[in-house]
C-alpha cells in the first residue's frame, strides 16, 4: 500500500508541476532580453506595444532597465529549420530584416537549426485617409471609424489649438495610448469621456469646448495619431506647464511641446 501510495503521490506531484510548468511558460509568447542603450520605448516600438504595457506585462515599477534583463513581449516565436536564413525568415513573415534582427539582437548571419527567435508584429499595412479637406473624415483604418476621428480631432482642437502641429498630434496619441493601455477605456470616445468618481479626464468635457468642430489641422494630427506617430513615447498624461498640481507634476516627464508636458 505504501509502495502504491508513493507512486501515486509522485504521479499527481508530477502533474501538477507539469501543468504548473506549462501555464507559466505560455503566460506569454517570448522573451527579449535587453542591450546596451535599450529604453522601454524602443523596445515597444520593436514588438508594436505600448511602454505602459511592457510595465504591466513585467511588473515594473519605473523606467530603469539592466543589461540582459529579460522581458516578456507579446510576439510570435519561430524555429529554425534547415535552410532557413535570416533574409528568409523575413521575408516569410513580411518584416523587415533589420526589425527580425534587432528583436533578437542577432547582427551577423549565422543562426543554427532549433534556435528559437521572436518574429516581432509586422506594422500594419492599413493606412488613414491623408486629405487635407475639412469635410473628409474617412479612416480607412478598421480599428478606428469616421466618428473616432471626428471627436479626437476636436479634442485636439480644444486641448492644443495654438500650440505646435506635434503638440497636437501629441495629444491625440495620449488617447491612442491610453485605448491601447488596459488601465483606461478601450474605445477612443469611452477615453475621452471617462469619468472617475466624478471627475472627467479632459477638460474639454467639462467646458463644452468638445463640442466646437475641429480645424484643418486638428483633424490631420488625429489622422497622424490613429496611424501610430507617437511624439510622446508612450506617454498616459498631459498638461499644461503652468499647472500646479502636485499629483500630474509627480508624474515623470516624457518629453515638452510648446506649453505642454507629457508624462506617464
Amino acid at each position: 500500500m505504501k509502495t502504491k501510495f508513493i507512486k501515486s503521490f509522485l504521479l499527481t506531484t508530477s502533474l501538477t508541476i507539469s501543468l504548473s510548468f506549462s501555464v507559466s511558460t505560455n503566460a506569454y509568447a517570448a522573451t527579449y532580453s535587453t542591450v546596451k542603450g535599450d529604453s522601454l520605448y524602443k523596445i515597444s516600438q520593436i514588438f508594436d506595444t505600448t511602454v505602459p504595457t511592457l510595465m504591466k506585462d513585467n511588473n515594473l515599477s519605473n523606467y530603469n532597465l539592466n543589461i540582459g534583463q529579460d522581458l516578456n513581449v507579446d510576439c510570435e516565436v519561430y524555429t529554425v529549420k534547415k535552410g532557413d536564413t535570416l533574409y528568409l525568415i523575413s521575408q516569410k513573415y513580411q518584416i523587415p530584416l533589420t526589425n527580425l534582427r534587432r528583436a533578437n539582437n542577432i547582427y551577423t548571419n549565422y543562426i543554427f537549426i532549433g534556435q528559437k527567435l521572436n518574429i516581432p508584429v509586422p506594422i500594419s499595412s492599413t493606412s488613414i485617409n491623408n486629405s487635407d479637406t475639412q469635410t473628409s473624415t474617412t479612416v480607412e483604418n478598421p480599428t478606428y471609424s469616421a466618428s473616432d476621428l471626428d471627436i479626437l480631432s476636436r479634442l485636439i482642437m480644444a486641448e492644443a489649438q495654438g500650440e505646435p502641429y506635434d503638440a497636437k498630434v501629441a495629444v491625440g496619441a495620449v488617447v491612442i495610448n491610453r485605448s491601447k493601455s488596459g488601465l483606461f477605456p478601450v474605445s477612443i470616445k469611452e477615453v475621452i469621456y471617462q469619468n472617475i468618481n466624478g471627475y472627467y479626464q479632459f477638460t474639454p468635457v467639462v467646458n463644452g469646448w468638445i463640442n466646437n468642430p475641429a480645424d484643418l489641422d486638428s483633424i490631420k494630427a488625429a489622422k497622424e495619431a490613429l496611424m501610430g506617430v507617437d511624439p510622446t513615447n508612450g506617454s498616459l498624461f498631459y498638461y499644461d506647464n503652468s499647472t500646479t498640481n502636485e499629483w500630474i507634476l509627480a508624474k515623470q516627464v516624457s518629453i515638452a511641446i510648446g506649453h505642454m508636458v507629457y508624462a506617464y
